[in-house]
């Protein structure tokens, strides 16, 4: 497979869906839904599923696709595939906080190598590069990528004085309970698969979740973290997160650039 074209298409796709969401954000009134489990599902969810899955099925037809919004496609036993959550942080765009992500990744082998994470409200537009590295790109976007800055983790972490970042949706006490074991310089919050970005770019150190997530949820993010020199390991034996799982669930995991000193229980 080369890369290069597959970035390309995951950024177009990602910048077309971002377009969809943002058209349906600024309406007036928009429907939401709640899913089987609970959780709420909007018509900028579907719009951008349909889609990316078409663009992405049409342009990689022998790659298995996996995707929040079609059930369908949770059944499959898959090392390697694409995979998209439409729209990471369904709760910040219905409460209108913007911190919500277009999420597109690629994983081989259980190992996510492309990502591409779009938060359209913000502006701000993460990926991997067919080299290995991790960029964001500057707007306005158009069809060919505009001005790209690389980005990498912090590379000086002093634990003594971390930036740690957290969900702002899914805050709780064992969260709180944990990052309180590390010396914590400031704490911010942020939604979606930012979280991810905010450690790639070397604006926080560590980013613990000690909560349910999905592999949509986290592979863009993880895939774009890693190519900025960071990992994302499970929360009990720091050992790195993997995809494919069977129901494409996660374990808690802590995603970190390398110079934390984790502590460990």
């Amino acid at each position: 497979m080369q890369f290069e074209p597959m970035v390309a298409e995951m950024r177009r796709l990602a910048l077309l869906a971002g377009e969809k969401i943002m058209e349906i954000y600024g309406s007036e009134d928009f429907e939401v839904r709640s899913k089987s489990d609970a959780s709420p599902v909007t018509e900028a969810d579907e719009a951008a599923d349909r889609l990316i899955s078409e663009g992405l099925r049409a342009a990689f037809p022998d790659i298995a696709l996996v995707t929040e919004e079609q059930a369908a496609t949770h059944g499959q036993s898959v090392a390697t595939f694409l995979i998209v959550d439409p729209l990471d942080g369904t709760k910040e765009f219905v409460q209108r906080r913007g911190d919500f992500t277009v999420n597109i990744a690629y994983v081989v082998e259980g190992t996510p190598v492309l990502g591409v994470v779009y938060a359209p409200a913000k502006g701000r537009l993460f990926y991997t590069t067919a080299e290995g590295g991790a960029v964001e790109e500057k707007g306005p976007f158009g069809e060919a990528p505009g001005e790209l800055t690389p980005i990498g983790v912090n590379h000086t972490v002093d634990n003594r004085a971390l930036m740690v970042v957290a969900s702002k949706s899914h805050r709780d006490a064992a969260t709180d309970d944990y990052i309180s074991r590390y010396a914590v310089r400031d704490m911010t919050s942020a939604g979606s698969s930012l979280k991810f970005c905010l450690v790639a770019t070397g604006e926080a150190d560590l980013y613990p979740r000690l909560g349910r997530t999905m592999e949509w949820d986290t592979a863009a993010g993880d895939a774009v973290l890693r190519a900025a020199g960071g990992k994302v390991v499970n929360f009990d034996d720091h050992s790195p997160l993997a995809y494919g799982k069977e129901g494409f669930g996660n374990p808690f995991f802590i995603a970190l650039a390398p110079g934390v000193l984790l502590v460990k229980d």
